[in-house]
């Protein structure tokens, strides 16, 4: 049974298309410093409504008092939390799961991978490794989208890159939007580097997940070395 505590709505804001950037407040209640590990979820509630998962798209903070979510206008708690002003009380459960250990990938190159809302999960990861970022060899993101307005935190790709984490894009519905990078499946641009020293951390919908996993596979990466945020 969950344990739940009272935050309250500071500021949303769209993220991409389709999504939305939640951030609520934690301040005053016992959730502060219990975000341990990137990739960690909680259980979101409203009155009246069913609770959902969400990763914590904000990297652990042992004081912080806010934390941010990645929304998909999918669903009924969904789209209730994406229309609520600034100053509503949330009731949130304490995070839970494993996370992604990234002391596990410590002195190994490191890859994401991450697919639409997925990405929430890996945000984090990006911003702990950041903090220390000598500790890892070659650190690379695979992130796919439907279409190219699809891309949540596109604003701070170019950031991440400055900060030596190669992003690589891939859309797998391009359509008629004139996108001149990569399409298809994150699984299909590896490329020829060898990956066998390599950790990877993935997150997406099951399909994805599965995709990579088996090109990982074939490439040499041991399923000891690859890990869900779950």
């Amino acid at each position: 049974m969950s344990d739940w505590h009272t935050a309250t709505v500071q500021a949303r804001a769209p993220a991409a298309d389709g999504l939305t950037d939640l951030v609520l407040d934690i301040q005053g209640t016992a959730l502060v410093g219990t975000h341990a590990h990137p990739g960690q979820y909680v259980r979101l509630r409203l009155p009246g409504q069913q609770p959902c998962m969400f990763a914590i798209a904000s990297p652990p903070a042992p004081q912080g008092t806010r934390w941010e979510f990645l929304l998909k206008d999918e669903g009924a708690l969904p789209s209730a939390l994406l229309h609520l002003p600034p100053g509503t009380p949330v009731e949130v459960s304490r995070p839970e799961g494993p996370g992604f250990p990234l002391v596990k990938a410590r002195g190994h190159d490191l890859l994401l991978f991450a697919s639409g809302s997925g990405i929430s999960a890996i945000r984090p990861v990006i911003a702990s490794v950041h903090q220390e970022r000598h500790a890892y060899g070659r650190v690379t993101l695979y992130f796919g989208a439907r279409t190219p307005g699809s891309f949540a935190y596109a604003g701070e790709l170019e950031r991440w890159q400055a900060d030596d984490v190669r992003v690589v894009r891939t859309v797998s519905r391009p359509g008629a939007s004139g996108w001149q990078g990569l399409t298809g499946y994150v699984q299909a641009h590896l490329g020829e580097e060898p990956l066998e020293d390599a950790v990877a951390f993935v997150c997406g919908p099951a399909d994805m997940v599965q995709g990579v996993m088996a090109q990982l596979r074939q490439r040499g990466v041991p399923q000891s070395a690859v890990f869900l945020n779950y």
